[in-house]
């Protein structure tokens, strides 16, 4: 199995992995969705990625960032035991710029729930008040 990382290169992770956080690398810049499954097949992975699609302008405008730990590879493990995920379900886990889990859900997160998480973090009001 792999782990597929959206948003960071997987050689990146690994070499980083050994003295920092799977996501220290995100901390203060972006806000990051972390989709964990068993496997690619994944029915609720999949819905998770079809959710997505449209979304992406108000990712980009919300610095979001998504990086999947999908299968058994080290990187999607190390993901994994970060935010202490089961290996064997899915999950989508909505990760704050300051690095803590604001939202944690076992079937896909609609968009409206994600944008609406994302848009109440008092450091994305302070974003849209400076805008």
């Amino acid at each position: 199995m792999r782990a597929t990382l959206i948003g960071l290169g997987l050689a990146a992770l690994t070499a980083g992995a050994a003295t920092a956080g799977p996501l220290d690398a995100y901390r203060w810049r972006s806000r990051v969705l972390v989709l964990s499954a068993p496997d690619p097949d994944d029915a609720a992975l999949r819905a998770q990625r079809a959710a997505l699609g449209p979304m992406r302008g108000g990712a980009a405008e919300r610095d979001l960032v998504v990086l999947e730990a999908v299968g058994d590879g080290a990187a999607a493990r190390a993901l994994r035991a970060h935010l202490s995920l089961p290996a064997g379900e899915f999950r989508a886990v909505l990760v704050g710029k300051d690095g803590g889990a604001k939202l944690t859900e076992a079937a896909p997160i609609p968009r409206q729930k994600l944008f609406a998480t994302i848009d109440a973090m008092p450091m994305r009001r302070g974003e849209i008040r400076g805008r």
